[in-house]
């Protein structure tokens, strides 16, 4: 960089230009004065060359430069387009090829947090707070924060960590109080962007207000702000985007969301592949895949994950003397219908689907895959009913085909697996509850599981379906290691599904207890021991599954004909499973819900599915 010559002085004055101190301008070798107009500079300003057109649209070139601005403290790099700033940009670091145009104000203030460091009350709406924003978290770490809230040696550890590697990156990058926009970024018809980091590439169109704000993309996949939108203290990731007049409020987005038509949000975690339209977000923790798509519906003090939410779907977290402070869980996979309704303190098996008011706190851990139904003040549980529905096909393939995150931006680890150690853990104790429950109450025509009720047809189909899963799964599970013996014992015991991570509790807990303890040195450290347990999934799911399948068949070990056994108890289980499945279809046709052309065509996936599963097992 260089300082301005005499001429370039003279020239950017006849072109309307003023300066506090010409002394405090620097400019690239190759600046050019004929593209700089009507600009007010302050402070130290530093400008990079104008030598290219910037595309305002398809098909409309625009020569690079600087026209009706207010600049104060700005670094700007080559060939930008900034024009028509209404009030000033102050305390930037603008990069290349940028198009900054028709912006009212851009400004880092003193007490520029940019999103980051902040705690926010997930769950308990009115708790002292548990999750700390920051650029860098993911549905496992917010996951721990969340689980171990009441462990204060972790919790002052981890919070630590964090403020330790917000810090440090601000001082790596010398942006302690200086915002920055990266290269390629296009601000225009935007009001005010204040105390925010933009990353390169990223959009934001017609945005009403971005504050103290986080936008972070890769090279692959930018974040795009839309008309009407205002974000504040949050932080938002690559692939995302939020439109249509979406208000965020203390959020976190994760990668490849979708937040428009006027959703709210506050206090929020929302990641991978979150969908989010017309309705409202208040201290919920969305983990990957949850989605809302109606006006009506409000999540509130709930933890979700591979979630949707049916119209007018809403949940009671307040008792109304102490305020809303109850919460539930909804594990992976459940569904609530049109009009449903939970009363906090609530906790949703697996892969459940809920129907109606459902009163009395439900807790149905023991009872995954389940249909809660409210009939009035009755409450009817019918037990696995979810594994042998359409919905349930459908949802188990169309999730790993609606990932939309890039290679390179999968912060948020993921298993698909909706039979795993930790939804089959689920079923074993499920499969022994309703045995239980008949031994103790004999034939009988209905069967109390807390506050709800269990026909008999629905006891014995549930143990049937729980039974047909585990032979699923433990053919599955076979087929890829033979009789391979398990190398560790770890996995063997209890499962947990971290947000969308499914991990041996032992693995969870000797991570948390690394960070309480101080093991842990930083917040990368965290990650990669998540991403280990993530990539050592496989080995840990086996460790699991050869104990059960010893179990379930009476076994010291498995041998060839164990084996084979096993082998054609898992193909007699798939095709009981798809007769099911196609029975729940043929059901739903003669409903007149779809029509003949539709039906043939998924009876014949499932036919093709049959076959080429057998084939693979004979592989």
């Amino acid at each position: 960089m260089r300082k301005l010559t005499t001429e370039e002085i003279k020239s950017l004055s006849q072109q309307g230009c003023t300066a506090e101190d010409w002394e405090n301008i620097e400019v690239d070798e190759a600046f050019q004065p004929e593209y700089v107009w009507n600009v007010e500079f302050y402070g130290h300003v530093k400008m990079g060359h104008f030598e290219k057109n910037v595309a305002l649209s398809e098909d409309f070139p625009k020569h690079s430069g600087i026209r009706n601005a207010t600049l104060r403290n700005v670094e700007i790099g080559n060939d930008c387009l900034i024009e028509n700033i209404g009030e000033f940009i102050n305390n930037y670091r603008i990069g290349n090829n940028c198009l900054i145009e028709n912006v009212a104000v851009i400004e880092t203030k003193q007490d520029a947090s940019f999103g980051e460091g902040r705690i926010i009350s997930v769950l308990n709406e009115v708790g002292d707070g548990n999750v700390m924003i920051f650029d860098g978290l993911n549905s496992q770490i917010a996951a721990l924060m969340v689980k171990y809230e009441q462990d204060k040696a972790f919790t002052e550890r981890i919070r630590t960590l964090i403020r330790e590697d917000i810090e440090n990156k601000k001082h790596r990058a010398g942006t302690t109080n200086v915002g920055t926009i990266g290269d390629n970024v296009r601000i225009v018809n935007t009001k005010e962007v204040i105390n925010s980091h933009i990353s390169a590439n990223c959009q934001l169109n017609g945005a009403t207000k971005l504050y103290d704000c986080t936008l972070k993309s890769n090279p692959d996949a930018s974040v795009y702000i839309g008309a009407g939108v205002i974000c504040k203290d949050s932080v938002i990731y690559d692939g995302s985007s939020i439109t249509n007049n979406a208000k965020l409020e203390c959020c976190f987005v994760g990668e490849a969301c979708k937040i428009t038509d006027g959703f709210t949000a506050e206090n929020s975690l929302f990641f991978a592949n979150c969908y989010m339209s017309n309705g409202e977000a208040c201290a919920a923790f969305c983990g990957p895949f949850s989605a809302s798509h109606h006006k009506s519906s409000l999540l509130i003090g709930g933890m979700f994950s591979f979630y949707n939410a049916g119209s007018n779907t809403n949940f009671s977290n307040h008792a109304y003397k102490m305020g809303p402070l109850h919460w539930g869980i909804l594990e992976r996979g459940t569904k609530t219908a049109s009009g449903a309704y939970i009363l906090m303190p609530a906790h949703i098996g697996t892969f459940s689907v809920c129907f109606g008011k459902l009163m009395y706190h439900p807790d149905t851990r023991k009872l995954p895959f389940s249909y809660l139904i409210a009939y009035g003040d009755e409450m009817t549980l019918v037990p696995g009913r979810n594994l042998t529905t359409v919905g349930l096909y459908r949802d188990i393939r169309k999730w790993p085909k609606r990932d939309k995150r890039t290679q390179g931006g999968k912060n948020s680890l993921v298993n698909f697996d909706w039979l795993s150690p930790f939804s089959v853990g689920g079923i074993m104790t499920a499969k022994r509850t309703l045995e239980s429950l008949r031994e103790v109450s004999g034939d009988v025509a209905r069967y109390n599981f807390h506050d709800y009720v269990i026909k008999n047809s629905s006891l014995k189909k549930g143990i049937k379906y729980y039974d047909i899963a585990l032979r699923i799964y433990m053919g599955a599970v076979m087929k890829r290691h033979r009789l391979e013996k398990p190398r560790s014992s770890v996995g063997t015991g209890k499962w947990s599904d971290l947000s969308g991570l499914l991990i041996p509790v032992s693995e969870e807990e000797r991570i948390v207890n690394d960070i309480r303890t101080g093991k842990t040195s930083n917040v990368q450290q965290i990650r990669d021991e998540l991403r280990q347990a993530f990539e050592n999934y496989s080995e840990y799911r086996w460790a699991w599954s050869y104990r059960l399948i010893c179990e379930y068949y009476g076994l010291e070990e498995i041998t060839p004909d164990d084996v084979e056994h096993i082998r054609a108890d898992y193909i007699s289980a798939r095709r009981a499973w798809i007769a099911e499945i196609r029975k729940d279809a043929e059901k739903e046709y003669e409903l007149g819900d779809i029509d003949e052309a539709t039906l043939k065509e998924f009876l014949a996936q499932l036919d093709q599915e049959v076959e080429w599963e057998n084939l693979k097992y004979d592989m």
